[in-house]
């Protein structure tokens, strides 16, 4: 890290260490219930988490970073965009870990969306250590704390009903567990009976199947979500947890889990900060992974470089709230990182030496395994676009157009490549787009605009490699335009309508010399 850098991750960093005291191993944690598509809102918690790991790991400190599948949880609701709804349907209130996955690909619904996610994890650098809860359940690691909380039951019952108005306190007798039946594997069961040790008795609404279970053996008892939080919390001893301002809300599940953290399981909650939504440009509301609506991590990777996906989190404060943009918006975002770049390699001045290294923490934080030893390639995102289409999508070919590129720079280079030919085919307006017309193939002109051509051809293609900058490419265009008495705007409507078949396009001086000689000639030639 560099001296005297700060930014939000190194600041949590610091209050963890400072509030949790000198300690061999910081814990941080995340995690998420396997519902449907993990999106890119949920990746928000992940990234926020890894950035403050590296940032203890900068301070000197280890760290463990452990993620969580919620996947013993209820499946509650079939999410809109999934397939074989009707048969995900005969599922409801199974475990999540215990529906078929309807793609047939892995051994769960649940697994699939776990596998998903942990294969593209890596991808931006980021690989922690998965823990599953239906296996830690089955397995009876909770036992003790299941049955701490059957003991504290009446203390628990009053700590939650200390954030509810009389309206909404809890009724008759209540249980901190939740029971998956053993027979038809659903959760609609009450518990008729505790016999103050380690064995529940219960019974099944929906089947009549009536049993009792060891909670040092049972295989379907699970602590309710505010209290199962909180217990987890001790059994890890994590550090650093934070969370979304649902659960930051005055009286939501971090105000009560806090109090349970302490109280019942004598442990003090783990540092947190709330992080705020994520929207999709064009689209309201937040995602929802149960509703269907997001937008997953693999899909933000088609357009964005694993670099560019961290550099948008660690450039914003968590309790920010901002909009994952596909549409031109993209430009700009290029545009931000290769500043930030320019800025940590001292290739462009900051405004002064805090913004330096504000800057260069955030480049930092946003590469995926360190700073690389030199500065990467740079060509701006929108030259890029236009590069790619003149070479019809071949990325080779705009690579080798580059002739200045080193080989240690090719592989960041290709990366961005690929993500703006995503972006063309994908998302870029029609207007952005374009297809450099072959040699030979021709367009009806009229006799003006034909005019415009042969003279763009004659006294400015013809000489193309010999102009050094857009600016004089741009001063031999309008020349051209006065000799044959146009304006300019009427020779560059002409122009572009015999190269692109449009009447607007890239700048035409910098197209021009973007295109090689041979190529342009021959189109032009036809005129």
């Amino acid at each position: 890290m560099s001296e005297k850098a700060r930014h939000w991750a190194d600041e949590i960093a610091q209050k963890i260490i400072r509030e949790k005291g000198l300690k061999e191993v910081y814990t941080c944690a995340s995690g998420i219930t396997p519902s449907g598509t993990v999106h890119i809102g949920n990746f928000r918690e992940i990234v926020s988490v890894d950035l403050v790991a590296r940032a203890l790991r900068d301070a000197g400190k280890q760290t463990r970073f452990i993620y969580s599948w919620d996947d013993y949880d209820v499946f509650r609701k079939v999410p809109a965009n999934m397939p074989k709804q009707d048969e995900l349907e005969k599922y409801l209130r199974f475990p999540i870990t215990m529906v078929p996955d309807p793609w047939g690909r892995d051994s769960s619904y649940a697994r699939h969306h776990e596998l998903d996610v942990e294969n593209a994890l890596p991808t931006v650098g980021i690989s922690p250590e998965y823990l599953y809860q239906t296996e830690r359940y089955r397995a009876s690691l909770y036992a003790d704390g299941i049955r701490l909380a059957l003991e504290k039951r009446a203390e628990l019952k009053a700590i939650l009903d200390k954030f509810r108005d009389d309206q909404h306190k809890i009724q008759g007798e209540w249980w901190p567990v939740s029971i998956f039946c053993d027979e038809c594997n659903r959760d609609d069961t009450d518990i008729d009976n505790w016999d103050g040790e380690w064995q529940l008795e219960y019974h099944c609404k929906l089947c009549g199947n009536h049993a009792k279970t060891d909670l040092r053996t049972a295989k379907g008892v699970k602590l309710g979500w505010r209290i199962d939080w909180p217990m987890r919390w001790a059994y890890e001893k994590v550090d650093f947890e934070p969370a979304g301002k649902d659960h930051h809300s005055q009286g939501g599940s971090f105000d009560t889990s806090k109090i349970i953290c302490k109280e019942v399981y004598n442990f003090d909650a783990p540092v947190t900060f709330r992080y705020d939504f994520i929207g999709i440009k064009g689209a309201g509301g937040k995602m929802s992974s149960s509703k269907g609506k997001v937008i997953d991590l693999p899909t933000l990777l088609r357009v964005y470089t694993p670099e560019l996906v961290r550099y948008m989190f660690a450039g914003t404060r968590p309790n920010t709230e901002f909009t994952i943009s596909f549409d031109l918006d993209v430009i700009k975002i290029y545009e931000d990182y290769d500043r930030t770049e320019r800025i940590a390699w001292k290739l462009e001045p900051a405004k002064s030496d805090d913004i330096y290294l504000k800057e260069r923490r955030i480049y930092e934080l946003s590469q995926v395994s360190g700073v690389p030893a030199a500065p990467p390639y740079q060509v701006p995102f929108r030259h890029l676009c236009n590069l790619l289409q003149i070479a019809d999508g071949c990325v080779d070919a705009t690579i080798t157009g580059l002739d200045d590129v080193k080989p240690e720079q090719e592989a960041a280079l290709r990366s961005r490549c690929i993500c703006a030919k995503n972006w063309l085919a994908d998302y870029a307006p029609e207007e952005f787009c374009f297809k450099l017309r072959a040699a030979g193939e021709t367009v009806a002109l009229s006799e003006s605009d034909l005019a415009a051509v042969r003279e763009l051809r004659d006294n400015v293609a013809v000489k193309i490699d010999q102009f050094d900058s857009d600016k004089s490419c741009a001063q031999a265009i309008y020349d051209a335009a006065a000799r044959i008495g146009i304006d300019g705007k009427e020779f560059f409507h002409a122009s572009y309508k015999a190269l692109i078949g449009k009447e607007q396009g890239p700048r035409l001086a910098s197209f021009l010399r973007s295109i090689r000689k041979d190529r342009l000639m021959a189109i032009l030639s036809e005129y």
